[in-house]
């Protein structure tokens, strides 16, 4: 990630100065950072538990809502 937001820096550079570009790539990289951050929780609040093995849903309080419930 380093090396491409480097790239784009070095880019940018021939059409405006050095430090203005330096810091859209510093602008970059918090922006990723935080995007990956914040799309990450949302995919570990939507795991929850985990995921079933058989079909795919949600584990809720330890158990499958359509594999665990269907087979009582």
């Amino acid at each position: 990630m380093i090396i491409g937001i480097f790239l784009i820096v070095l880019g940018i550079t021939q059409y405006i100065p050095f430090h203005y570009s330096a810091l859209i790539g510093v602008g970059f990289y918090f922006a990723i950072k935080l995007y990956v951050e914040k799309r990450r929780k949302s995919i570990e609040n939507s795991v929850g538990d985990g995921i079933c093995m058989e079909c795919g849903s949600k584990i809720i309080q330890t158990k499958c809502p359509n594999c665990d419930y269907s087979k009582e």
